[in-house]
């Protein structure tokens, strides 16, 4: 049972190996993919994610402050 399975097991990476090595040519010059689509997208995103954040922190230390200030005893 064992050796059969390695044979197996060899057989499939000799085969495997070949097509690996079975592609087509090298693809055309310039024909990358675009990065620009979804790319743009994620930055301005992150942008306004922070902006979102940065504008919540200053509301609630904005919104702390003015209570602190009324606690105060007299």
């Amino acid at each position: 049972m064992k050796n059969s399975f390695s044979l197996l097991l060899g057989v499939l990476l000799l085969l495997g190996t070949q097509a690996v090595y079975a592609q087509i040519g090298p693809p055309p010059p310039g024909g990358g993919a675009p990065v620009d689509g979804g790319a743009s997208l994620l930055v301005a995103a992150g942008i306004a994610y922070g902006a979102k954040k940065l504008r919540d922190s200053r509301r609630n230390r904005k919104t702390n402050n003015t209570n602190d200030q009324g606690s105060l005893p007299s």
